[in-house]
């Protein structure tokens, strides 16, 4: 009984931990995990060593996900934005004021619009600053009864490449373009003008000044997200992580692509931020 309760008492830390708000106590909470599974097995054998195999599980979580509802998704090859409204902002924690961070910074808006992933519904508002020479966007996603919000700061340089500023939460699911460059920081920085800041540090890091930089057509935007997309989705096919349907209209994963986003759930599961 002690044992169990051993057990139990780790499991409870653990989920409390991943409930926090500050990204160390997260990582603690993963690792609590890991340390629950091994205790569960080290009290069954008696044995170090065969505690280990406890561990063992967590990391095979992900293919319940990966072998069921993913392997099964069809993708569109081309997706194109439509201009829609934004949801109910009670649904999108911290969506109002980093738009309201972007006005204050002198970014103008531009457009509501948004597409459809596999049942998963993207809204984007979106807004540029031709002094800063960058566009910026706030990111609403809603799958089921998940919602969760980002932002990101995009500059463009006379080379095409794109450098972009995000605090999107999890590891990319595809493999990102050659030409395109990402600086994440932690999700819990969701204060806009602390990412204007971070994505000044980013472009100097790398040698980049602001006038070498583009100034945005705000009038094109929306297609440039779309053909960065278009970008994204060649480079993942000629690299082997997903593969064209029987129809032509569609993609899915292969099976060197579900390894691939394995590892990027497993990323996701440590770092949680």
């Amino acid at each position: 009984m002690r044992e169990s309760l051993v057990v139990i008492g780790l499991v409870a830390l653990a989920l409390g931990l991943r409930s926090a708000r500050v990204a160390l106590p997260r990582k603690l909470g993963a690792l609590t995990f890991l340390i629950a599974g091994y205790a569960a097995f080290y009290f069954i054998t008696g044995s170090w060593w065969l505690g280990f195999l406890g561990v063992i599980p967590w990391f095979l979580l992900p293919w319940i996900e990966l072998l069921t509802r993913i392997r099964r998704m069809r993708l569109p090859m081309e997706n194109r934005l439509r201009h829609r409204q934004v949801p109910d902002p009670s649904f999108f924690p911290n969506a109002p004021e980093a738009a309201m961070g972007m006005e204050e910074a002198g970014f103008e808006h531009v457009d509501d619009c948004g597409w459809e992933w596999a049942g998963m519904q993207q809204f984007f508002q979106i807004y540029w600053h031709p002094e800063e020479r960058a566009e910026a966007s706030v990111c609403l996603c809603e799958q089921g009864e998940v919602a969760f919000a980002f932002m990101a700061i995009t500059s463009r340089d006379a080379d095409g490449r794109i450098l972009r500023t995000t605090n999107f939460p999890f590891s990319p699911t595809l493999k990102c373009s050659p030409n395109v460059r990402w600086n994440h920081v932690p999700c819990e920085r969701n204060c806009f003008h602390q990412i204007l800041e971070d994505h000044h540090e980013f472009l100097e890091r790398i040698g980049v000044s602001r006038e070498s930089l583009r100034v945005p057509d705000p009038e094109g935007i929306e297609s440039s997200i779309e053909a960065e997309m278009q970008d994204q989705i060649r480079h993942n096919l000629e690299a082997g992580i997903i593969r064209p349907t029987a129809e032509s209209r569609h993609f899915e994963y292969s099976v060197r692509g579900l390894f691939f986003l394995w590892g990027q759930f497993i990323k996701d599961m440590v770092r949680l931020c």
